[in-house]
């Protein structure tokens, strides 16, 4: 990273060789085409991000992906990018890769105040890579956006299914109403919901997968009851209730089901991201990992159509998804020899020679990005063909996919080394 404005926004912060052959090396192209990025942390000064803001442009929702689960520099760049599109930009919602429950609870500390952020975060974001300190400063700093600005405040909302669990307080969200506003058919909708509430995604999955299905078969029964009540907030939730039993229905014993599942995993999360600008407007920052906001994910076929290409087909040009690129450094994952779900620190070296990273590694600044849509032709070639590059999810260690950038992403955001993820405090 840049240590001071002095290594001026236009100068290399590292000198680098003249590629040998400027013919066929894209390096040179590449360089041509970068904006230097002088920080990764919230709170400096913006104008390396002014760039960014031009390819944005109008867009109504973003994709800001990670190429890793838990790397400080992607959490902290994902605040950084947030305060600068609300405000600069007029972004209202901040949307992440939990459920809509935990999202809900989250936007209501938000809107109110009421409650200890950390016990929010700890609450809602357990067992998730996002339960760190990053993302406690996100909200402390979108807490305070909305103290000081009251007529325009910022919301969070949980995009994907069922985890963290889908508590019995967010069923009542669904029950309370009906006993409220329809108690006749309150009697129906408790037994639908019978057997099902709470979700703990974890635990639920130990369920036999025929009571599985059928409690999934209720819960849509029970979307279809509340469908035609006039509150859409109800109908929502319910609708994130079903999707979740749907999706934990899958046979994790059977391949043949995964593409299924994950295709369901990211019109789901595409969806709500869809149900929340439509029906209130604004501007969305919507952060999942690469394999979700892109285009196409790096392990297609089992990932068969993500949740970038779903908002392209709402949204067309008014999506804008940003990948992320390291080229060493640590994270977490988890691995089964170190315990399975729990989250472990991971470190890689220099990327190999032959993969994306250490191309772009080359460019003569440590951490810029790239307009992909734009690059000039010697660029353009190299960009559009498959190399491999780290995509690193829940697990690891992992098979190194392939990629095409220009058939993922519009622009990407490319970054020399990475830490892992700070532990709540």
């Amino acid at each position: 990273m840049a240590a001071a404005l002095a290594a001026s926004f236009f100068i290399p912060a590292v000198a680098q060789a003249a590629p040998a052959d400027r013919q066929t090396d894209p390096v040179r192209a590449l360089e041509q085409m970068a904006r230097p990025l002088l920080w990764t942390e919230p709170g400096r000064p913006t104008v390396d991000l002014r760039a960014l803001g031009q390819m944005i442009g109008d867009a109504k929702v973003v994709g800001l992906g990670e190429a890793t689960h838990g790397s400080h520099e992607f959490f902290a760049m994902k605040e950084r990018v947030f305060r600068y599109l609300v405000e600069q930009k007029g972004f209202t919602a901040f949307a992440l890769e939990v459920s809509w429950s935990a999202g809900v609870n989250i936007d209501e500390y938000l809107q109110t105040g009421k409650g200890d952020v950390r016990e929010v975060v700890a609450k809602n974001l357990a067992g998730s890579p996002w339960d760190r300190e990053e993302f406690v400063s996100l909200l402390q700093w979108m807490r305070a956006y909305n103290r000081d600005h009251p007529g325009r405040t910022v919301h969070f909302l949980g995009h994907d299914i069922g985890a963290p669990a889908v508590d019995d307080a967010f069923f009542e969200r669904v029950t309370g109403y009906v006993r409220r506003e329809h108690p006749e058919k309150l009697p129906q909708l408790t037994e639908l919901y019978s057997g099902l509430r709470p979700i703990d995604a974890f635990t639920y999955l130990n369920k036999p997968l025929a009571e599985r299905r059928q409690l999934a078969a209720k819960a849509k029964q029970a979307l279809d009851l509340v469908s035609g009540m006039s509150d859409p907030w109800v109908v929502q939730h319910a609708r994130n209730i079903a999707w979740t039993a749907e999706f934990l229905s899958v046979d994790a014993a059977d391949e043949a089901t995964v593409p299924e599942f994950t295709r369901l995993r990211d019109r789901v999360m595409a969806e709500n991201v869809e149900w929340w600008q439509r029906r209130l407007g604004g501007k969305i920052l919507t952060s999942a990992h690469n394999n979700h906001v892109g285009y196409l994910a790096a392990d297609y076929p089992v990932h068969p159509k993500t949740q970038g290409a779903f908002l392209r087909d709402a949204f067309g040009s008014d999506y804008v998804p940003i990948g992320f690129t390291f080229e060493r450094g640590s994270f977490l994952s988890t691995s089964e020899s170190v315990g399975g779900g729990d989250w472990q620190k991971f470190t890689v070296g220099a990327a190999a020679p032959d993969t994306a990273e250490a191309t772009l590694d080359r460019v003569a600044y440590e951490d810029f990005y790239l307009d992909l849509r734009t690059a000039p032709t010697r660029a353009r070639a190299w960009l559009a063909a498959s190399h491999p590059t780290r995509f690193i999810g829940t697990q690891y260690p992992t098979k190194i996919q392939n990629v095409k950038l220009t058939q993922s992403f519009d622009v990407v955001i490319h970054l020399h080394d990475v830490t892992a993820a700070a532990k709540r405090s």
